[in-house]
């Protein structure tokens, strides 16, 4: 008799980003036997082509997909290209899942993010609330593409059997992030900037006001709940991933957490010509404490530390800017 286990395949769309980079630290972390990661990243196939998609699939014949790919942009790029981004992000995530009920694939797991949870509603967010209502207007496209994959995994769970999820993070940061100083999110431009001051000796200059607050999760911490989600979470209905409600920083405290791993000592100026954004996300998670009780985040200053000698060491040639 057989008593060797069944190999999984895990094909992880999207592979060489922030969180796709993370899962990779996090399976390396924690190696299973019976498990085998394949990274794709976009020079591997046209993900919003299906039949490049298909390609794919047939070479590595996956028991598993982790769906990270997608179109994404900052809140700029974002206004302009409404219409591209929701026609791209809908063929990519119509192809992956499509291939994946074709190709027998035993489980999905597709990333959405806070930003399509409705632009007016009461907080803190939970699951619950996705579809309560239209989304904010800059980036439309994006969240209602993102909101269809919890409509496709329904479909196929209920027609077919499928178990097909998907998982909502927070603020995600960490190595291998875009540290572009204008396209980039919060803390990947907090630490690019004060890796230059520190460097230059320079003023540091916070964008907007510092108080908007945000739920930050390092990309390793949530690797580790990816992984989680893979082997042990069995509903269809997506689950929040992020730090507790009582975690929530400013923007001010994550950034004096990137000084303090720098040593930078210097003049601090905040440019309130700049938008703060929205002042919260707000997000709940208790369904993940009801799961996983226990689970412990990386502390944020340690984290913010190890993405800030990341970015040291690989700067410039092997950050993407």
């Amino acid at each position: 008799m057989e008593t060797q286990m069944a190999k999984k395949v895990i094909l992880v769309t999207g592979g060489s980003g922030l969180v796709g980079n993370g899962i990779r630290i996090a399976s390396e972390r924690d190696p299973r036997d019976d498990e085998q990661f394949i990274f794709l990243s976009s020079k591997d196939a046209d993900l919003t082509d299906k039949e490049s998609t298909r390609k794919v699939f047939e070479k590595h014949q996956p028991t598993h997909v982790i769906h990270l790919a997608a179109k994404v942009g900052g809140l700029y790029g974002n206004m302009k290209a409404n219409l591209e981004f929701f026609r791209i992000n809908m063929a990519i995530n119509d192809n992956v899942l499509s291939l994946a009920k074709e190709f027998k694939v035993e489980k999905v797991v597709s990333c959405l993010s806070t930003c399509i949870f409705p632009d007016k509603t009461t907080y803190p967010i939970d699951e619950t609330m996705v579809h309560n209502g239209p989304p904010h207007t800059s980036n439309y496209g994006y969240s209602y593409a993102k909101r269809m994959i919890d409509v496709m995994n329904k479909g196929y769970n209920q027609q077919h059997g499928c178990k097909f999820t998907s998982v909502i993070p927070t603020n995600v940061f960490g190595p291998y992030d875009n540290f572009n100083l204008e396209e980039s999110h919060v803390i990947p431009g907090l630490v690019h900037k004060l890796h230059v001051c520190t460097q230059e000796n320079k003023p540091f200059t916070v964008w907007g006001t510092g108080k908007a607050r945000r739920q930050f999760i390092y990309s390793v911490d949530l690797a580790r709940l990816f992984l989680w989600v893979m082997r042990s979470y069995d509903e269809p209905d997506p689950i929040i991933l992020s730090v507790a409600e009582e975690d929530e920083i400013s923007i001010k405290e994550a950034a004096e957490a990137v000084a303090r791993a720098y040593g930078f000592t210097g003049e601090w100026i905040y440019d309130t010509t700049r938008s703060d954004g929205q002042f919260k996300k707000t997000a709940c998670n208790n369904k993940l404490r009801k799961y996983l009780p226990d689970f412990k985040f990386t502390p944020f200053d340690e984290a913010i530390k190890e993405t800030c000698d990341w970015f040291s060491k690989n700067y410039p040639q092997n950050v993407r800017l």
